[in-house]
């Protein structure tokens, strides 16, 4: 089996839990070492002691190490990515996978919770990228976005994320141009819904959960929304040489949602 990871070290942000957390599986399954960033330190932590649980020590460097950040932060990614070089000495694979999320009406929304979400959403891909490129023009690395369906086509009572999220389009895109002479990719993923553990959750919030479950399965003609390890599979392949002549694109990983009728 060809590993398409292998000797390659890969950085994932939000990597605790959901998208970033089996990525990271995949990533090590292929044969990178593996960095999992997260606000969250504990579950960081255990995503790496995961890894890590079954997979002997070789070179003296684990297959994953946790390091908790905060992406909107510059001074915390500057310890970040000095911490993953400290670790294992390259970057080859840049994901930048955190973001939060806020499904309200654009009255309902307050300036602090607009802040936040661009600070994350926004701001973390730009200074991840900032202090990532140093390392990736050396690996002639790549660099995969996390988007959204709503970036491309917009969703109702969403308005701030999906404007966050065109926005990491339009930077993936201009990014794409920047390095593409030093040998650097840029993509990013568009996903629909995707049956993570946040929206498992905010299903079970809604007044009617059932029929929050069957509207979230309409809205993709093939009858259901994405798993995380199929969202996955797709960073994967925009990471991997098997990409090797894409840059600048954005990928609909979205079950048909974009087709309309």
């Amino acid at each position: 089996m060809c590993l398409r990871f292998k000797n390659k070290v890969a950085l994932i942000t939000g990597g605790g839990s959901g998208i970033g957390e089996v990525s990271a599986r995949l990533f090590a399954a292929e044969g990178a070492r593996v960095v999992i960033a997260d606000w969250n330190q504990a579950e960081g932590q255990r995503a790496a002691d995961e890894l890590n649980k079954n997979d002997a020590i070789m070179k003296g460097l684990p297959r994953a190490v946790a390091i908790p950040a905060d992406v909107s932060r510059e001074e915390a990614v500057t310890e970040l990515i000095a911490k993953t070089m400290k670790a294992f000495g390259q970057l080859d694979v840049l994901f930048n996978n955190a973001a939060v999320i806020c499904p309200k009406p654009l009255e309902e929304i307050d300036e602090r919770s607009f802040d936040e979400l661009f600070a994350v959403n926004v701001k973390g891909v730009y200074l991840m990228v900032k202090h990532a490129i140093p390392h990736l023009r050396e690996a002639k690395g790549a660099i995969v976005n996390m988007a959204s369906l709503n970036g491309l086509v917009g969703q109702k009572q969403n308005p701030i994320y999906s404007a966050s999220k065109g926005a990491v389009i339009a930077m993936t895109k201009s990014l794409a141009l920047d390095f593409a002479a030093d040998g650097v990719r840029v993509n990013c993923v568009c996903p629909a819904g995707v049956m993570t553990p946040l929206l498992e959750q905010w299903t079970r919030e809604q007044a009617n959960p059932a029929e929050a479950v069957q509207s979230l399965q309409a809205m993709h003609p093939l009858g259901r929304p994405a798993s995380s390890e199929e969202v996955a599979h797709a960073v994967l392949y925009l990471a991997s040489e098997q990409a090797a002549f894409i840059t600048g694109v954005a990928l609909p990983v979205e079950g048909g949602a974009s087709l309309g009728y």
